[in-house]
């Protein structure tokens, strides 16, 4: 099964030539940078060091950056997508762990979990507040067990790619996009794996931005518990943009 790794990319100047010297080194996948519009001089790292990329004209946002990935992912034939995130945190090592169950036909849609383990670095009290919650929420929506939500470390296959470049939440996406999934009737799995801090950038969500992440993710797992979507089996007939190629 061909497989693409994803890595969204907003000012992530100071990582993204070793990240993606990484995925090479560690993996045996093609790999493709969505750079978001970046502000500071991401663009000429990725030129510089010709990592394949596809540059967005406006800042969409995460959710925006990866949806467009899925869709290069349909249009060019890969049967999986992995996004590894920008900022070092993700072990390109790990992708193999992480999409084992989608090529052992077990999965959909494969979550890489750091609480499964308890290994590597477990993010900011604040932040395990809120993963906590998402699962509650989650799981009174759906039924289903997600030990961490928010993680940005996942495989996805084509009927699942199909779906996220349909509907997918631009910031935040992981939680809305986990129920979205749930509720479509995909298998959704988690695998244990081990994160890293964050080697560089700045996250998404603000110092002052708790309350709002809060509230915009939780109205929007309960809008995507009610979404459905009509999917299609044909190959050839899955994503309505034209096929592009990186730089």
């Amino acid at each position: 099964m061909r497989t693409l790794i994803i890595v969204p990319c907003f000012n992530e100047r100071e990582t993204i030539a070793d990240l993606y010297r990484e995925i090479c080194d560690r993996t045996s996948f093609d790999a493709i940078v969505i750079n978001d519009c970046s502000t500071d001089d991401s663009r000429e790292v990725l030129v510089r060091e010709g990592i394949p990329h596809l540059d967005l004209p406006l800042n969409l946002g995460i959710g925006g950056a990866v949806q467009t990935g899925y869709h290069y992912a349909l249009n060019n034939g890969y049967d999986i997508g992995v996004q590894v995130d920008g900022d070092g945190q993700h072990d390109p090592g790990q992708v193999e762990t992480l999409i084992a169950p989608i090529i052992q036909g077990d999965a959909d849609l494969v979550i890489g979990s750091r609480y499964i383990g308890k290994e590597g670095f477990q993010s900011s009290a604040m932040r395990r507040v809120g993963i906590r919650f998402f699962k509650l929420l989650i799981f009174c929506l759906s039924g289903k067990k997600i030990t961490d939500a928010t993680s940005g470390f996942r495989a996805a296959n084509r009927k699942t790619m199909q779906l996220f470049t349909k509907n997918y939440a631009m910031d935040y996406p992981e939680p809305e996009s986990n129920i979205l999934a749930l509720k479509n009737k995909l298998n959704v799995c988690e695998v244990p794996v081990t994160m890293r801090e964050r080697q560089g950038g700045v996250s998404s969500i603000k110092a002052l931005q708790p309350v709002y992440y809060m509230v915009k993710v939780s109205l929007g797992i309960i809008i995507s518990a009610t979404i459905r979507v009509k999917m299609t089996n044909d190959r050839t007939r899955h994503a309505e943009l034209d096929s592009v190629s990186p730089e």
